[in-house]
Formats: C-alpha cells, sequence, structure tokens
C-alpha cells in the first residue's frame, strides 16, 4: 500500500466499521445527535416506566448454565423463518415516524436488512410508501404492520397494497385500542406526530377476532398478530389460524406495569403447542439477550431501539454495522455455551439469578454515561 492509498479517508460501510467497534458506541452518538423531543421519544415509555424497565430487569434476571468440552467449530447463528433462510433469528421492528432518526426512512431499513439477511418490518405510520419500501433489495423479507384506523374496506385497501408491493406476510398491531400517556412528551408539551386523531382511533378501539378471521380468509400471505401477552390470548390466536404470535408490550410505551416481555414468552409458547411461530421484542439489545429468547422456544427476536440508535447514528450503515456486530456477539455467545446450531438451545441453558444493576432502557450499555436527565 502506497503513502497516498493509506491516506485516503474510509467511506461508507467501511467508515462506520471502523468507529463503531461496539453497540453501546452508537447510543453514545445517536444522543447527541437527536434532539431532546425525539430523543425522548425513541426512549421512553408510558407513565411510569415501569413497563420498560421490567423488560430490561426480565432479561437480566436470567443468566447462563454454559457446557464445555463439545467442539464448536462449527457455530452458525442462521434460522429458517416463513420458509426463509435468514442470516441470524433477528428481525428489524417496526418504528412509527421512523423518518425522525434518519431522512430516508424504511429505505435505510430495507437495504440494511435485506442485504445483510434479515427480515424486516414497516410501520403503517413510517415513510416512504410501501410502494418505494417494496422495491428495495426485493428478495429481501419484509413484513408490513398495520395501525388500523379504517373499516374493513379500508384495512384490506391497504393489505392489498403490500401484498402488490411484494411484501412477505401481514400484521396487525393489537395492543394500541387507546394511545398511551407518554408523560415524558406531555411534560414538554410535545405532541408526537404518532399520537392519533381520537376519531381514527375508534377502529382500533373496535378490532377483534372476527376481523383476524376476515384477513386470514382473504389473504394466503401468513398473518402476524402483534401484541400478544399472555396465554389466553396465543391459545385463541391458534385457534384464529394466525401464522405468526408477536409476543410484545409495545416496548414498554402502551400499558404501564405489564410483565417484561420474556417473563411472558414461555406461557405463549407452551400455549402455542408449536402451531405458530413465535416472535418476542421488547428491549433486546444484545447477542445473549436474543439466545435466552431463543432457548426459551422464541423463532425470531426484533430490536427496535438498537436499530433506531444506529440509524441515528450513521443511518442505513449504521443499521448494518448494528446487525454486524450483534451477529458477533451471537456467535461468541453460543459458542461459549457449547452449541454450535440455535436448535440446539433450549430452557436447560438457563436458570434465574438476581440482576447486577438497576434495570432501566440503556442498561445493556454499561460504558456509557447515564442514566442522567437525558435518560
Amino acid at each position: 500500500m502506497n503513502d497516498a492509498s493509506a491516506a485516503k479517508p474510509l467511506s461508507g460501510i467501511a467508515h462506520v466499521r471502523e468507529q463503531f467497534h461496539n453497540l453501546h458506541e452508537f447510543v453514545a452518538v445517536a444522543r447527541a445527535r437527536l434532539d431532546r423531543n425525539v430523543w425522548d421519544y425513541l426512549i421512553g415509555g408510558a407513565e411510569t416506566e415501569t413497563t420498560v424497565r421490567r423488560n430490561r430487569l426480565a432479561l437480566d434476571s436470567l443468566a447462563f448454565r454454559p457446557r464445555v468440552l463439545r467442539d464448536v467449530n462449527g457455530t452458525d447463528t442462521s434460522t429458517t423463518f416463513l420458509g426463509r433462510k435468514i442470516a441470524m433469528p433477528v428481525a428489524l421492528a417496526p418504528i412509527g415516524s421512523i423518518e425522525r432518526f434518519d431522512p430516508a426512512a424504511c429505505l435505510a431499513v430495507a437495504d440494511a436488512a435485506g442485504t445483510f439477511g434479515c427480515p424486516m418490518f414497516q410501520s403503517s405510520v413510517a415513510n416512504p410508501a410501501i410502494e418505494e419500501t417494496g422495491k428495495v433489495v426485493p428478495n429481501g423479507l419484509k413484513i408490513f404492520q398495520l395501525y388500523v384506523r379504517g373499516d374493513q374496506a379500508w384495512v384490506e385497501a391497504i393489505f392489498d397494497r403490500a401484498v402488490k408491493a411484494g411484501f412477505g406476510a401481514l400484521c396487525l398491531t393489537v395492543d394500541t385500542h387507546h394511545y398511551s400517556r407518554r408523560e415524558r412528551d406531555i411534560s414538554k408539551r410535545y405532541h408526537a406526530a404518532s399520537a392519533r386523531d381520537p376519531d381514527a382511533s375508534r377502529h382500533q378501539k373496535a378490532l377483534d377476532w372476527a376481523q383476524v378471521d376476515k384477513c386470514k380468509k382473504k389473504y394466503k400471505l401468513p398473518i402476524v398478530i402483534k401484541g400478544i401477552a399472555t396465554a389466553e390470548d396465543a391459545k385463541l390466536a391458534v385457534e384464529h389460524g394466525v401464522d405468526v404470535i408477536y409476543v410484545s408490550n409495545h416496548g414498554g410505551r402502551q400499558l404501564d406495569h405489564g410483565l417484561g416481555t420474556i417473563d411472558m414468552l414461555p406461557e405463549i409458547v407452551a400455549a402455542s403447542k408449536g402451531k405458530a411461530s413465535i416472535i418476542v421484542d421488547g428491549s433486546f439489545c444484545r447477542g445473549t439477550d436474543v439466545v435466552k429468547a431463543i432457548a426459551l422456544g422464541a423463532d425470531l427476536v426484533c430490536i427496535g431501539r438498537l436499530y433506531a440508535f444506529g440509524m441515528a447514528a450513521a443511518g442505513r450503515d449504521g443499521i448494518f454495522r448494528v446487525l454486524e456486530l450483534l451477529q458477533d456477539e451471537l456467535t461468541r455467545d453460543m459458542g461459549l455455551l457449547g452449541v454450535n446450531k440455535l436448535s440446539e438451545l433450549n430452557p436447560s441453558y438457563l436458570r434465574a439469578a438476581p440482576p447486577v444493576r438497576v434495570p432501566h432502557v440503556l442498561s445493556a450499555f454499561p460504558y456509557i454515561d447515564g442514566p442522567d436527565d437525558r435518560y
């Protein structure tokens, strides 16, 4: 290498790889770049934010039981989901108003996820139009997530567009009958764009299993129900032919004082009896978090805030680098647990243990400042 080439500045993903060596570094840069209102929108939750903290507490209250003297030269993070091979059991969750973190919005998400080999969700309250997102990495698995703002004809008109745009599954969100009280925002008199029109919300309040049945009957694509939090509703989902149960408490942003999602997971896995695929989200930030969910029966883990940090810090390449680092963590964690394949993981690799730090939305990243007045 001559002096001229050595001095040439790095660009694109190479520059991002050089800049970010750990996941926590994205958090620090995102926090510095984002407006206070947007930062609070990203990390905040409902009311006392108890559910936000419990999501992290539940993950931190599980410890590993590693096995040793096993050849782990063949560690493989790949899996299949909805009949597609993916690079690891991680998807990018739907985020409303994602354009706040980067103007490329879901185009950046679809490009990063599709290129890496992971599924992505597009929220119905995110830019751009689904027809535009569908053109990005066309063979990537994209799932369209809908907040219901109209009658059944309205729902079907939008789902028809998603099908035509090449999305691989359709998702109904069912835990947003009311827009929650986001007191971080209220205290600053900040009105998030996603705070919905009360008149439009009546359709979400009316959403019921009969509407799920209508969607299931009309569409050949897999139907995902996002917001399942109990065994009772998981059992009903299976009875109504739902293909994917998405275990979620909306990142602690809807009902306060809920359980952490990984605490919900075992009863929902048991109730589904293998008749539906299982997704879980809720404060999943590290490879160890993903391993815990897979060991307890999840098929896929969705990350939300984590990739938003990467996006706010470095756009599309930031998201891609988050996925690279997360996969690196996952590979090392699997090897250190003594497994080569995700299918080898089961509850015997876990046991309850006391957490070692106070849980909060950033407690998975101990090497940054916080919590502080911006946390």
